[in-house]
């Protein structure tokens, strides 16, 4: 519940039977909500799930996921290459090329928009741990954070990294961080602007809050419709877009400073999506797709796959 500005009471959400139901739009707080489109999880359940939009700003969201202590099971499966780190099948050796190609991306970008070399990093939703190793070898002080007990012990067991469990947010001081950075997590965390809260209290003054999410306004999101593979329900609640992800960090006081392109992104959705709709030859289907998106986030870099979102706190 939460009070407008009249002192009335509405309801944001509810929860029934496990799952939460959306009222109000997370973005901003608009209760005109319309059915977008049916999901299927292809991943774990082959259960169906319906997209929401927001009427008045256009946010695109999961409705009546099922609620965090419940949603564990729907990760519970060896083809969620995050976790599992498995190589077996073609697309996963491909997922694992690009990832190593990445980090060496990542990290410099991180250096380039921190202005810095070194300082103290926390990656949330660490995964297997393999970025903050990366930063950890280039000198960072890091922290990570992530749910999945199975992930953390791959990261202790592969990297040395105590990888903390994703309520150890609570114990850090504020502005500890001059880097916080979240590859493709943000659009899993059932408590949206809270999150948004904690991260700007954990950030320096001049800290860079670093996030990289699926975007729905994508050519091949487009082009693959309910098929797209990135909306990946139920795990993926939230489903942005350039102007939405830049609105919601206003709303919590940091200034989008910087936009990239992930095209690589592309060809491995692409992929999954053609999977997804039955076709043969997935692999070269999804390339020549992947090649397609490319070329139009050349043209115009709000049309990737995926983009990374570079905030820094509003100044007072």
């Amino acid at each position: 519940m939460r009070s407008d500005r009249f002192g009335l009471r509405f309801i944001i959400a509810e929860r029934s039977m496990n799952k939460l139901t959306i009222k109000v739009c997370p973005v901003c707080g608009s209760a005109h909500i319309e059915r977008a489109m049916t999901c299927i999880d292809h991943y774990a359940s082959s259960e169906a799930f319906y997209l929401c939009r927001c009427q008045d700003c256009g946010f695109l969201f999961t409705q009546d996921f099922p609620v965090e202590a419940e949603i564990g099971r729907y990760y519970e499966t060896p083809d969620y290459i995050s976790h599992s780190d498995t190589k077996k099948g073609l697309m996963n050796k491909v997922y694992h090329w690009v990832r190593s190609y990445m980090l060496g991306r990542k990290a410099r970008l991180v250096a380039r928009e921190a202005h810095r070399k070194t300082g103290r990093l926390l990656d949330i939703g660490t995964g297997t741990g393999y970025f903050a190793d990366a930063m950890k070898r280039r000198g960072w002080q890091v922290e990570a954070v992530e749910k999945n007990e199975q992930a953390r012990v791959f990261a202790k067991e592969h990297f040395n990294l105590d990888v903390k469990p994703h309520t150890a947010l609570q114990d850090f001081a504020p502005g500890s961080f001059d880097v916080i950075t979240l590859w493709h997590v943000m659009e899993h965390l059932e408590h949206l602007n809270e999150t948004w809260d904690i991260l700007n209290n954990l950030l320096t003054e001049k800290g860079v809050l670093i996030i990289a999410v699926p975007n729905c306004s994508s050519y091949d999101a487009k082009k693959y419709g309910a098929h797209w593979a990135a909306y990946d329900v139920p795990r993926h609640l939230w489903h942005f877009t350039p102007g939405s992800i830049q609105r919601l960090g206003a709303k919590h006081e940091l200034i989008l400073a910087a936009r990239h392109p992930m095209p690589f992104d592309a060809f491995y959705v692409s992929m999954l999506s053609e999977k997804y709709m039955g076709h043969s030859l997935t692999f070269f289907r999804g390339m020549l797709s992947g090649t397609l998106a490319w070329f139009s986030a050349l043209g115009s870099k709000e049309r990737s796959s995926s983009m990374i979102y570079v905030f820094r706190k509003k100044q007072k």
